[in-house]
Parts: C-alpha cells; structure tokens; sequence
C-alpha cells in the first residue's frame, strides 16, 4: 500500500465505506481514516471521531478536540490550528476506532474491527514517536507496542511521561481539552525536550 503523498487525507486510501461495523454505519457521517504527513515521525493517536471529525473527515477538529492542534502549534507543527485543513509538519493524526455512535463509546468488538487500520498506518509511516491522547489509545499502543500491561497504565500517572515500546518511544497526554495549566506546561516541556534531544538526532539519520 503506497501513499498518496498529493493528500493529507487518508493518504492510503483505506475503505472509505466500511461496513465492518453496522450499527455506527448507521450514525456515521465520514470514516475517519488518518490525516497528514506520511514522513512523519509522531504520530498522534485519538480514541473515536468527535462530532467535528465525523463532520469534516479530518482528525482532531471540531471544538471538543482541537485543542490538540493548538498543542502541536506551540512545538511548531501546526502552524494555523484554526484552518479547516490545517498543514501538519511531521505529525499524523488518526484514532482507535474511525467512526463515531453519538450516544456510546466504541465496543470491544469494534475495536478489534479496526485495529488492522491503525496497524498499517503505524507501519507505512514508521513513526518514532507515538502520542496516545486518553485512556484507549493508551492500552491500545500498550497491548500492541511495548512489554507493559495495559492493566497497570494510567493516562493521568503516565501523562507527559516516556515508555519505552517496541521499536517506538510512547509519550502519553491527557487528552488537550481535560489538562489542567500545570499538566499542559508538563507535556509541551517533556515534548519539547524530546524534539531537541531524540528527534533532532533521529531526523538526520532517517533522511526525511
């Protein structure tokens, strides 16, 4: 599977009818497949679509969510977090699940049902750094990417932390809208050591 690196959105042209869910077939305006830099080297991680996402098709959009991109605008990767198509610099953007149900969160079972989405976009982009925003897209990464337990990681313990994974570094956030002042000093000064320490490094290397 190559990317379409002429659009930011669903660069790999994954299904964009997919029925493997019926019940959010129903409810789900866009199949939210994932958003921006194929080169890139961080990869954000949401858990379902907001309201905003199922509407526009972009991750992260809509006023529940996009706080992030103003986090990712403050370490210079978004540089307008206000445009209906924001440009991203080495981020992509994507969820657990790719459709929204207005009343529940996804099902196990839907979950596992998109897990072949979130895995191939992990591995055509080979990201270094993998950014879980809540609860889900924690364990998620947990479960899939490193040796830890998925029972014995907490998104406010591990916020703002590094965990080692499998090939990949996994650094939690509280998700943009929830954090408190001090939690949102504490993810931009840890993010912003790893982009001057490992990123910066790592960059030359890999040649993007």
């Amino acid at each position: 599977m190559d990317a379409n690196q002429d659009t930011k959105s669903n660069p790999f042209g994954m299904d964009e009818s997919c029925r493997n869910c019926p019940d959010l077939c129903e409810t789900r305006e866009t199949v939210v497949h994932g958003y921006g830099d194929v080169g890139a080297e961080f990869l954000v991680l949401g858990d379902s679509p907001s309201a905003g996402a199922d509407e526009s098709g972009i991750p992260f959009t809509g006023e529940s969510e996009r706080e992030l991109l103003d986090v990712l605008a403050a370490v210079d990767m978004c540089p307008d977090p206000d445009a209906a198509e924001p440009e991203l610099q080495n981020a992509f953007l994507t969820y657990v699940t790719r459709c929204r149900h207005p009343n529940r969160s996804a099902t196990d079972e839907e979950v596992v049902n998109c897990e072949p989405y979130l895995n191939s976009e992990i591995r055509m982009i080979n990201p270094e750094i993998l950014v879980p925003v809540g609860q889900r897209p924690l364990e998620e990464l947990a479960f899939e990417y490193t040796t830890e337990s998925a029972d014995d990681l907490d998104i406010d313990e591990q916020h703002a932390t590094t965990i080692r994974g499998r090939g990949f570094e996994i650094i939690p956030m509280v998700p943009a809208a929830e954090q408190t002042d001090k939690e949102r000093t504490a993810f931009l000064e840890h993010f912003s050591e790893t982009l001057g320490r490992d990123y910066r490094q790592t960059k030359g290397r890999r040649g993007r």
